[in-house]
């Protein structure tokens, strides 16, 4: 027993330079220290693997939520103002703009607060439209369907418009004359293919959507839809290298 003792009363600076010499000596040892320390970020990675997970699903239905919020039904609204004033609050609460007939653009202003500005329109038709960059989803399109003199609609930008959102602008199709879906990330070919109740429309922009594979095929496509329709889009882009390269070396080139 006088071993252990003895180890038990060893002096802090004896006990420290051993400390020392075992660090020294653990240096040397790099593929096992290396082993381990992958071992360590794996087991950390392993355990909070499933509340990273869940801190994300959680993110997600709170951002679903908020949007959904946003294009909630305003039912009260429309049983005592009816469908302008309806449709008109819900754009302006978003940040878009709307036109009523023969009247100037209103906008979102400082307060947030329109309804008393807009009951003096409960019979006066919404023309036109900007929601451009606002949350309209499927939901919240619902708004906008009543708007039956609606001549001009502007969704460019908008993150959740999808292709499912374009197969419901069909009740749109009396009036509707102009549209813009530029940027819009959601939209495909898919999605346009649903205008062809828009035989009124006589200006559509479907620039700028990466969701489209063949956007030059598509506006063709889109234009013998609708032809009676100028159709912006696919012409703005750049040629493809093989055109260019006919264009500059083909002996048929003028």
């Amino acid at each position: 027993m006088a071993a252990p003792r003895a180890f038990l009363h060893l002096g802090s600076r004896e006990w420290n330079g051993r400390a020392r010499g075992i660090q020294s000596m653990s240096e040397w040892v790099t593929p096992d220290s290396n082993r381990e320390k992958k071992r360590t970020l794996l087991q950390f990675l392993s355990d909070h693997f499933q509340d990273i997970q869940t801190l994300r699903e959680y993110w997600l239905q709170k951002q679903i939520a908020k949007v959904n919020w946003v294009n909630r039904p305003f039912t009260r609204i429309q049983e005592k103002y009816g469908p302008y004033v309806t449709g008109a609050l819900f754009i302006l609460k978003q940040g878009g703009a709307v036109k009523f007939q023969d009247k100037e653009w209103i906008r979102q202003n400082d307060r947030g607060r329109f309804l008393a500005e807009l009951q003096q329109f409960q019979k006066v038709p919404v023309e036109a439209v900007d929601a451009s960059g606002c949350a309209i989803n499927y939901q919240g399109l619902s708004s906008l369907l009543p708007l039956k003199e609606l001549r001009s609609l502007s969704l460019q930008r908008c993150p959740n418009l999808d292709d499912w959102c374009l197969g419901r602008l069909y009740p749109l199709a009396g009036s509707l004359q102009e549209l813009s879906l530029a940027g819009c990330p959601r939209i495909s070919e898919r999605g346009l293919a649903c205008l062809h109740h828009l035989q009124n429309l006589r200006r559509l922009d479907i620039s700028d959507l990466p969701a489209v594979s063949h956007p030059g095929l598509t506006q063709i496509l889109v234009e013998e839809m609708l032809p009676h329709c100028e159709v912006l889009g696919a012409q703005s882009l750049k040629p493809e290298p093989d055109e260019q390269l006919l264009d500059t070396s083909s002996p048929l080139s003028p």
